[in-house]
């Protein structure tokens, strides 16, 4: 158990921007908003899974639509109102919250209805990283329900979803809906209990983002490498250092979508990488070849300072380096496969686990 500090929440923007493969949300908005409710409510308390109790109702909130939208629009205390929403649907009320995913600002959003309701958050996620669709979330490829759904936005709009005949569906519709409120909006889900968070959550994904801010901020401030200081804390494998020169991108469906070109320099020189996205980093090839694919992580980091660039905020001339972490073991098994393999994305490859050595 500990409590989120303001220097806490810079470290964990930055390391959720390297877990969420470019997408969730820009992570420093996000670190913004839940500074701000903070200093305005107080605290938040941060509670393994461990800590849970048998008659704990843990609220799963976060944020939904387009990384391109969310930093011109920025959301507010929508989450908040997504979750009194829910509440009053179900005539219950929230123990604590967790993250739908631990990518960008997303891994935040707990941060602030938590605040204003005095609520504690689980230091675990549903993915352990980012994904671009509502079904792909550990929790749902394990049983746990995914309806009902309230979902509302910046104008005081809230919708309620519920039921749905999949997860699938749910995403759908709400995808819809937060097309309708401007591609931006916030979510909350039915309530889990302590045993399903422990079963199907990737747990102490909080913690993992904290030391990842830490390592690059110290790596930064004692001039040492940033890139060599995140590898010590979550173990992977650089892919491919460079410049980028080509980037095709736009907004569509509710998504950002599109394809980063990147010139090799050093041990790279001479050869190109292409790394295609929707929201997140989901395939990386050089000269056509698959040197990692989801579910495994694909991060995009600036080469100097070692900070995460999210699609959204991606130009041409950046010098990044592209880091390959290995997916949670959740999403490996053949269950998770089905919701988030290259094939469902479109991709007609094999998954073959990245290998760091």
């Amino acid at each position: 158990m500990w409590q989120v500090t303001e220097e806490d929440l810079l470290s964990i923007s930055i390391g959720a921007g390297i877990l969420g493969t470019g997408g969730g949300g820009n992570p420093y908005i996000g670190m913004l908003r839940a500074r701000e409710t903070i200093r305005q409510y107080g605290p938040v308390t941060v509670l393994s899974a461990d800590d849970l109790q048998d008659t704990d109702k843990i609220v799963c909130v976060g944020g939904i639509g387009a990384p391109t939208v969310g930093i011109e629009k920025v959301r507010g205390k929508q989450s908040y109102d997504a979750l009194v929403a829910l509440e009053n649907h179900l005539n219950v009320k929230a123990t604590a919250l967790i993250s739908n995913e631990i990518g960008g600002s997303n891994s935040l959003e707990p941060l602030i209805p938590a605040a204003i309701s005095g609520l504690p958050v689980v230091d675990a996620d549903g993915m352990g990283r980012a994904f671009p669709e509502f079904q792909m979330k550990t929790f749902f490829v394990y049983g746990v329900p995914y309806a009902p759904m309230a979902i509302a936005d910046e104008k005081g709009n809230v919708a309620i979803i519920p039921k749905a005949i999949t997860s699938k569906w749910v995403e759908r519709i709400a995808r819809s809906i937060t097309i309708q409120m401007g591609s931006v909006a916030c979510y909350a889900l039915a309530p889990m209990t302590a045993t399903q968070v422990r079963d199907t959550a990737v747990k102490d994904s909080l913690t993992l983002s904290k030391k990842l801010g830490e390592s690059v901020r110290s790596a930064n401030k004692t001039k040492s490498d940033p890139i060599n200081a995140m590898l010590k804390v979550n173990p992977g494998k650089v892919l491919y250092e460079g410049k980028i020169s080509g980037l095709q991108r736009k907004t569509t469906q509710g998504f950002a979508r599109g394809e980063v070109t990147v010139d090799g320099s050093g041990d790279f020189a001479g050869t190109v990488m292409t790394i295609e996205f929707q929201n997140e980093n989901l395939i990386a090839r050089i000269e056509n070849e698959v040197v990692c694919v989801v579910p495994d992580l694909i991060s995009i980091v600036d080469s100097e300072r070692g900070e995460p660039i999210t699609t959204e905020l991606l130009r041409y001339g950046f010098r990044i380096t592209v880091i390959g972490f290995p997916s949670p073991d959740l999403w490996t098994t053949k269950e998770g496969l089905q919701v988030v393999g290259p094939s469902c994305f479109g991709y007609e490859v094999d998954y073959t686990p990245l290998v760091l050595t």
